[in-house]
């Protein structure tokens, strides 16, 4: 039996190189083949509204265009009625140096069908497509984060980084923070106690990291360390890697109260003092998650600390807000229950023996 041949000592650098070479041929690949089927679709999307406005296309059209293109290219996808008005609504929409120039152009068409069924603004649509590109989300991804408010919850929740960061770090670090965080993935319905909160966001780590935002790393929960002889440990730890500063994360389950800022910054000035390398990461802040807030409370407490905080509420729904505000609150049912019970009684016969 034949010994195998030795290899070249340069073998493996080889090897390397050229596996780069095809995975970026085949990302090339994938966007030309990308790019050429969007611009089909607003092709043919463009010659429709051309042809509605002079003259007068109506949908039925629409329908005998759908069935006589599938017939002529049976082995063709996306052909489909809903699809040609899909394809109409882009055309109308953005122009066609927006397919390759612009963020909406490199997105696959199932996200861009989500973009049109989703918002009805035209800035939503692009500041949404913008991001999907630059983070690479999913279809289902971009859907969740459309349908829980993102670009509303960014930056929004109530912070003291301009007091206490450069002007240009405290806008990148209130870009970190969302309000409310939605937790919809835990499948809770209820209040429970915070560890118990901890472990449900450990089990489901991956879904928690892409609700917190862009370049989180988990660096550990219940994050142990003394001071003198005392211990002390931090919920949630991680490091945002793009803005190359740690997070400090603090979880209650109930309303916000004053005293959580002292804890919170505590812990904030620790990592700052012992992990961070102040040569090249950014300051550390603190983020306060809780169920709930007054914000005239929250702004004095923000206020009386020198640690970058920033409170914000976290919920497990993800209604829009046009819907959730049709949605009675818990308060208002029971106004209703008790004002319904209070007429009932008043319509009853007086028992015997009560009346005056």
């Amino acid at each position: 039996m034949n010994a195998p041949a030795e290899l070249p000592a340069d073998y493996a650098q080889l090897l390397d190189h050229l596996k780069s070479q095809v995975r970026q041929a085949r990302v090339r690949a994938t966007r030309i083949v990308n790019t050429e089927l969007l611009s089909l679709y607003w092709d043919i999307g463009h010659a429709i509204v051309q042809r509605q406005e002079a003259e007068g296309w109506g949908s039925k059209v629409i329908d005998r265009l759908a069935v006589d293109l599938r017939s002529a290219f049976p082995d063709m996808r996306g052909l489909s009625r809903t699809n040609l008005k899909y394809m109409r609504q882009m055309a109308s929409i953005w122009g066609r140096d927006a397919i390759g120039q612009q963020p909406v152009g490199q997105l696959p068409w199932g996200h861009v069908t989500v973009l049109l069924d989703k918002l009805d603004n035209q800035s939503d649509r692009d500041w949404y497509a913008s991001t999907a590109a630059e983070h690479g989300w999913s279809r289902n991804v971009l859907q969740n984060q459309i349908n829980s408010g993102l670009r509303r919850r960014i930056g929004a929740a109530p912070s003291n980084f301009q007091d206490h960061l450069p002007a240009e770090d405290s806008d990148l670090a209130q870009q970190l923070v969302r309000d409310p965080y939605v937790f919809d993935f835990l499948d809770i319905t209820e209040r429970v106690a915070e560890r118990e909160l901890e472990s449900a966001l450990m089990r489901r780590l991956e879904q928690f990291l892409l609700e917190l935002g862009h370049g989180f790393a988990f660096v550990g929960r219940q994050y142990h360390f003394e001071v003198g002889d005392q211990d002390f440990y931090i919920d949630l730890l991680f490091f945002n890697w793009v803005q190359a500063r740690f997070v400090v994360v603090e979880l209650k389950v109930g309303r916000f109260e004053p005293e959580y800022v002292g804890k919170l910054g505590f812990y904030v000035s620790w990592i700052d003092d012992n992990l961070r390398n102040k040569d090249i990461h950014a300051p550390t802040v603190g983020i306060l998650l809780c169920a709930g807030r007054n914000d005239n409370v929250v702004r004095y407490s923000l206020a009386g600390t020198t640690a970058p905080l920033a409170v914000a509420d976290y919920t497990y729904e993800t209604l829009p807000s046009q819907v959730r505000d049709l949605v009675p609150t818990d308060d208002e049912i029971a106004a209703a229950v008790e004002a319904t019970v209070s007429e009932l009684d008043s319509q009853l016969p007086a028992k015997p023996g009560n009346s005056g």
